[in-house]
């Protein structure tokens, strides 16, 4: 069977929630994940989970730790594909290009956490590596931010600002009501 569009879920793991973060937006974003995993589940398209493992010491996301463990409404089921990263972006130093390879994918949707960091690093090597990219806006999270000049940003101007410059020249925003309706 060829297949053309993978779902990707990128960090969605139980360190996500860990306070060394801060305030995080977009609280419905796992809902919306699990949305689209129904979805794609159902039509049997395929899935690849993003594991972040994290080398940092004092990372919530350190392998070993009950942060790095899927969240439970997002995590694998058995056949799906996981990948392990150590870098903020899905591709570097791991099998993600086997695997869509493998899976015959041209076209990505792209979920998880943080928008503005491991989606978006993910997103824009995608993008330059030939993949068509979908970002389901309420389907990803961001979190506040203090720029360098000590200014902050509340998750949701963070948010706006890290699709807006997706949009268009990475990815195409869209929700995961329109995803869902335009799959086969």
């Amino acid at each position: 069977m060829t297949t053309t569009q993978a779902l990707l879920v990128i960090d969605v793991q139980n360190a996500i929630d860990d306070a060394k973060w801060g305030r995080r937006g977009q609280p419905k974003a796992e809902a919306q994940i699990a949305r689209l995993l129904g979805a794609w589940r159902e039509r049997r398209l395929p899935v690849v989970h993003i594991k972040h493992d994290s080398t940092d010491p004092a990372s919530p996301y350190r392998p070993g730790t009950t942060g790095n463990d899927f969240k439970p409404e997002v995590a694998p089921q058995i056949g799906e594909p996981v990948v392990d990263k150590r870098t903020n972006n899905a591709f570097i130093g791991t099998d993600l290009m086997d695997v869509l390879d493998e899976l015959q994918v041209h076209s990505l949707v792209v979920t998880g956490v943080l928008l503005e960091n491991s989606v978006d690093a993910t997103v824009r090597m995608a993008a330059n590596l030939g993949f068509e990219v979908i970002v389901p806006e309420d389907a990803v999270a961001s979190i506040d931010r203090t720029d360098h000049r000590g200014k902050s940003w509340s998750a949701e101007d963070v948010h706006a600002l890290a699709l807006s410059i997706l949009d268009g020249e990475y990815a195409k925003i869209s929700t995961s009501d329109a995803i869902i309706e335009a799959l086969p």
